[in-house]
């Protein structure tokens, strides 16, 4: 493997010279006489085939995707053969790993079954309407040959009426090509007959580069089009936070969206494009939900995929890749996303109120995770929590912060504080790490984030403090006081209500524990730290069948009960589990439950000061 601080470069090199050498470029070839069962065929021809025995695997994690992933379990009928198809022992050494016998001749071609049916940003999915390709659940690759220039051949387009949206490179006809292995794995392709809605941009370069909207979905052109001009929007509104858009491979972005009701709802990241599931009937009626994925997604072909922690440099699709920068990586990300729909208008300062509260300020503040962790560490566990594969119970709701929202909340917090104290702003602190890190293709380490916001401000104890305090340590910002810059207000959400904690994660009750289908309302999910529930000492697993004296059946029930009482009372709660019939007695107290709001909504009126900070922040920074 490359060294982590010359990828970049050796993948700019790889692009300008790849095309020289094609006897050497490995060759796969998909077809699909099958897609009705969700079964494509894949041959893998090597030429030029490693001396000795070699082994060829399946990926288990995907790039943006820090969990592990069995990809080897959705492949059968391998095959090895010489170019005559005679065979050559193949032995299976692991369940996602192949040995190629060392008896074998200069070109090898490797052949399997795909299958693969879950549309999302991880894994494949193949159906006679399209075939949905993330790489890296679909191909296999020779181990310790990860340089070697690639090409790819979709067959049967004609069969299906498909066409091909990817970020790979168009050598002519049905072929496609990339540099290297982490290129072409970071390189998900939508097979179908897809709408397509297609804009330029002139950079502050003065090259153009031009931006692809791509949907398959039940949309009419005319619907692609309009939400184009949305999306048009989001991509203005997020050059202007770095001054400038990436220059991209080829010259082009592509926004692959795929949009049906059975889809898995995701958004991944990638170099030069995105790949957007969404699960929504179609585009149409739901632009600025769709959105929100969009406006993520496309703020990380700077953050991440160009701004690239050195701890993901290069991707290992062996295992999990853990980093302790996914709270800047996603979650400043995050807190930009949803920022910059409020600055292209497609949300008012009522709805960015919610998603502040909603969001951030109760992540941050009303969760055991983050009273405990750093958000360091909550990155950490991304190896975990980032759409892993797990069937026993784990203790996330007292362990666990998203990193999404964790380091969205922070974003918001440095946010202000360099409004308030620097006359300085994200955004420019954005550009800054962009220009000393991603731009010129230095992946970072955290203290190179630091290192940026000390020069930046020209302060660097307050660089150390803040990195100090709010990334490494549990310190919280003063949020109320941040927002009250703008004249926003951070309040209880429910005054004087009664609360038991969060009712998540039950259903009724139905055997196990010797209750029928209307015995009880079975508790689920953990219950968290701090809540009434308990400290009463209820949990997953008890089965509650009665609270002050009335039999309950549901989550539902519960909750009236728990409505009609006040701050304090005490309710004596009945339940069972595995050591029998017990009681309990639950005292209510006020939910911790924040919520931001306008000055104006609690009838007050901001001052012209906090107007020009708010409309400062918020306003569209588009020229």
């Amino acid at each position: 493997m490359k060294r982590p601080a010359l990828l970049f470069t050796a993948i700019v090199f790889a692009l300008n010279c790849f095309a020289q050498t094609p006897d050497k470029s490995l060759f796969y070839t998909l077809s699909f006489p099958n897609a009705a069962h969700h079964e494509a065929e894949v041959l893998f021809t090597i030429p030029q085939a490693p001396g000795g025995e070699f082994k060829v695997r399946m990926s288990r994690s995907s790039a943006g995707r820090y969990a592990t992933h069995e990809f080897g379990k959705n492949v059968y009928n391998v095959k090895a053969t010489d170019v005559d198809g005679n065979p050559i022992p193949l032995t299976q050494v692991e369940g996602d790993v192949w040995l190629v016998d060392a008896n074998h001749p200069a070109t090898v071609k490797i052949s399997y079954t795909l299958f693969a049916n879950y549309t999302d940003g991880t894994y494949a999915a193949i159906d006679e309407s399209h075939a949905h390709l993330n790489m890296p659940a679909a191909f296999m690759w020779i181990v310790n040959q990860q340089d070697r220039a690639i090409k790819v051949e979709f067959d049967d387009l004609d069969k299906y009426n498909w066409k091909v949206a990817t970020q790979l490179h168009h050598d002519g006809d049905n072929v496609y090509s990339a540099p290297n292995l982490q290129y072409l794995m970071d390189s998900p392709t939508e097979l179908s007959n897809f709408k397509e809605s297609s804009w330029k941009v002139v950079n502050t370069d003065g090259k153009t580069e031009i931006i692809n909207l791509v949907a398959h979905s039940d949309d009419s052109q005319a619907a692609i089009d309009n939400f184009a001009k949305s999306v048009q929007k989001v991509v203005l509104e997020e050059k202007a936070v770095y001054g400038e858009l990436p220059s991209y491979d080829y010259g082009e972005y592509t926004f692959i969206d795929d949009i049906y009701p059975t889809n898995s709802g995701d958004g991944m990241e990638h170099r030069n494009s995105t790949c957007i599931v969404q699960t929504f009937d179609k585009i149409e009626g739901n632009e600025t939900r769709a959105l929100s994925t969009f406006a993520h997604e496309y703020f990380h072909s700077w953050n991440v995929k160009r701004i690239r922690p050195k701890s993901l440099e290069p991707f290992n699709f062996e295992h999990a890749d853990m980093t302790s920068e996914l709270w800047f990586a996603e979650g400043f990300t995050q807190y930009y996303g949803e920022l910059l729909l409020e600055r292209a208008g497609f949300h008012t300062v009522d709805e960015y109120c919610q998603t502040i509260s909603g969001q951030l300020i109760n992540q941050i503040l009303n969760t055991p995770g983050a009273a405990k962790y750093p958000e360091t560490q909550m990155s950490r566990y991304a190896v975990f929590a980032d759409a892993g594969i797990f069937n026993d119970q784990t203790n996330m709701e007292n362990m666990f912060t998203s990193y999404y929202t964790y380091g969205g909340a922070t974003a918001l917090a440095l946010d202000l504080r360099l409004r308030s104290d620097y006359n300085l702003t994200l955004d420019d602190y954005m550009r800054a790490v962009w220009l000393a890190l991603g731009k010129v293709q230095h992946p970072y380490v955290i203290a190179d984030l630091q290192k940026v916001l000390a020069k930046l401000t020209n302060n660097p104890k307050f660089a150390d403090d803040f990195f100090r305090k709010y990334i490494y340590g549990t310190d919280k910002n003063d949020y109320a006081a941040l927002l009250a810059k703008a004249g926003l207000v951070m309040q209880k959400a429910a005054p004087g209500k009664a609360w038991a904690g969060p009712l998540y994660g039950g259903r009724r009750g139905r055997g196990g524990m010797g209750a029928t289908n209307n015995d009880g309302w079975l508790i689920q999910g953990g219950t968290m730290i701090g809540t009434p529930l308990y400290k009463a000492g209820l949990d997953a697993g008890d089965l509650v069948t009665k609270a002050d004296g009335k039999d309950i059946k549901s989550i539902q029930d519960l909750s009236a009960i728990v409505a009609a009482k006040n701050i304090g009372d005490k309710m004596v709660v009945s339940y069972k589990n595995r050591t029998g019939i017990h009681e309990t007695t639950l005292t209510l107290e006020e939910s911790p439950e924040l919520e931001v709001v306008t000055l104006e909504k609690t009838g007050k009126q901001p001052s012209q000061e906090q107007m020009d900070f708010r409309n400062k922040w918020l306003s569209s920074k588009v020229k």
